[in-house]
């Protein structure tokens, strides 16, 4: 899958065609994204002894197909491409501008810093909005 988290999307099809957004959760086995403020759906809960009835606002996954990156200079909706940099690496770039998408760091710089990488932890839940009826 082309796309990552953190990626300034355009949807190009399905009710939120024309939407812009910044994708929160990719699922790569499923190819799909979700971007927020985009597909948001709502679930009812009913309600119990403990608590009182609630209407639960969450973005729901969208195909990746369905989504094109925005190019970081002119903000347009581009095809990615990708080229090989001195060190081995691969850089995803803007097929229209031809500008790099990632913020790829390189490794003299890399080596000064501390990597937060072993930190971070990937959450598999998207993140849901409670708005109390």
């Amino acid at each position: 899958m082309k796309l990552k988290l953190n990626d300034k999307v355009l949807v190009i099809a399905g009710k939120d065609k024309g939407k812009v957004g910044k994708i929160i959760r990719v699922i790569p086995k499923y190819n799909r994204v979700v971007i927020e403020k985009v597909n948001v759906r709502t679930k009812h809960i009913k309600k119990t002894n403990q608590q009182p009835g609630q209407k639960i606002r969450f973005e729901a996954p969208i195909d990746a197909s369905n989504v094109m990156i925005l190019d970081p200079t002119l903000h347009k909706p581009t095809r990615i491409g990708y080229k090989k940099l001195e060190n081995g690496k691969k850089e995803r770039i803007s097929k229209l501008s031809g500008a790099s998408l990632d913020n790829i760091i390189l490794e003299t710089e890399s080596k000064n810093t501390p990597t937060k990488k072993a930190s971070m932890k990937r959450s598999t839940k998207s993140k849901k909005t409670i708005v109390k009826a």
